[in-house]
């Protein structure tokens, strides 16, 4: 039995669209941020040291960290979707993406959202975080230039893995064409826009 515990506005909606491609039965428990402090409620601290969401029990076995998250559900659950064949070039590439998106892609974009807080007293950081954001998200978006998803010619779990980075980009302003249509066309299927309802609130900044 699977269970997620799922924080509003965070990574965990890619778990719970996953999830719902797979249609895999799952329980899923909610927490909500704090309304002033934005920060996750103790409950999930009293489950795990970090606090932090996605969080999925598998047979009991608590684990966290999206990417991880979604290679053990696609190893028990998967049935060979989502994942590209082992030894192949596309399976190189689809590894790449999954810690990409967690690795390196995140940390301009948090930046980003962190220092906007801070007014004018950002402002020696700014010029080096755009300059970061526009090379990475400049080079997503190369990566999607003639292609409708990052692996192969089909959805595959590093397009789940990297869907936060590119909603997060779009909610930052940042126009990147085949980024953001990419965007658009995991948006529009089914699975997640069934996750978006179980989910419940989901926004970006």
């Amino acid at each position: 039995m699977i269970r997620v515990h799922h924080l509003n506005d965070s990574r965990s909606q890619r778990i719970l669209w996953l999830l719902e491609e797979l249609g895999e039965p799952y329980e899923l428990v909610k927490y909500q941020r704090d309304a002033i402090t934005s920060l996750a409620p103790p409950a999930l601290e009293a489950l795990h040291p970090l606090g932090k969401s996605p969080m999925l029990e598998l047979d009991g076995r608590l684990m966290i960290e999206s990417g991880a998250i979604i290679e053990i559900v696609l190893s028990h659950a998967g049935k060979g979707r989502f994942v590209p064949p082992a030894r192949s070039a596309d399976y190189d590439r689809y590894i790449m993406w999954l810690h990409y998106a967690e690795g390196s892609a995140m940390l301009p974009l948090m930046l980003q959202l962190y220092t906007s807080r801070l007014g004018e007293a950002a402002g020696p950081l700014k010029p080096r975080i755009d300059s970061e954001m526009q090379r990475h998200l400049g080079w997503v978006n190369s990566e999607l230039e003639g292609r409708d998803w990052l692996v192969g010619d089909d959805i595959t779990g590093a397009d789940i893995q990297m869907s936060f980075v590119g909603e997060v980009a779009g909610a930052m302003r940042s126009a990147y064409p085949a980024m953001d249509a990419w965007v658009k066309r995991f948006q529009a299927r089914p699975a997640y826009q069934r996750a978006l309802e179980k989910g419940g609130a989901y926004r970006f900044l």
